[in-house]
């Protein structure tokens, strides 16, 4: 509860430091059209963890209808499923509802994958490769040579 309590805090800091740098930005006077802007000082930063990383640990299956619609509401419909949200206070209350079910992390947006993605790293490498078969080489179409 204390690292999604953090979370939370973090979220707010990362929101306001965002804001106060757009004031910022607004009052400074802009170059003329002729001048060339200065380069872009590099960047050494971490990326900003901008998304939950959340997977079901623990099942709902006897636990009451609101803490399984808040589980659905979040798009987790099985265990040791995991999805990705973006950090908002709308998702942060979510998942102090679940807290006792579910593991969080916080991700930078690079770091999120589509359901597409993560069905691709789950799948086992064939094991085999193969070359060709009977029935191109009977037509004519394969490499294999009887």
């Amino acid at each position: 509860m204390a690292s999604i309590l953090s979370s939370r805090n973090l979220f707010w800091v990362q929101c306001r430091s965002a804001s106060r740098s757009l004031t910022t930005a607004a009052h400074t006077s802009t170059p003329s059209s002729s001048s060339v802007p200065p380069p872009a000082p590099p960047t050494d930063e971490p990326a900003p963890m901008t998304h939950f990383k959340i997977t079901l640990r623990r099942s709902a299956i006897s636990l009451g209808d609101k803490i399984k619609g808040t589980l659905i509401s979040l798009g987790i419909h099985r265990r040791m499923q995991t999805v990705y949200h973006r950090h908002s206070p709308e998702v942060a209350g979510k998942i102090l509802r679940v807290k006792e079910l579910v593991e969080v992390e916080n991700v930078p947006e690079s770091l999120v994958l589509t359901k597409q993605q993560q069905t691709l790293e789950r799948r086992a490498t064939r094991g085999y490769k193969v070359l060709g078969n009977r029935r191109d080489a009977f037509m004519g179409v394969g490499r294999w040579e009887s």
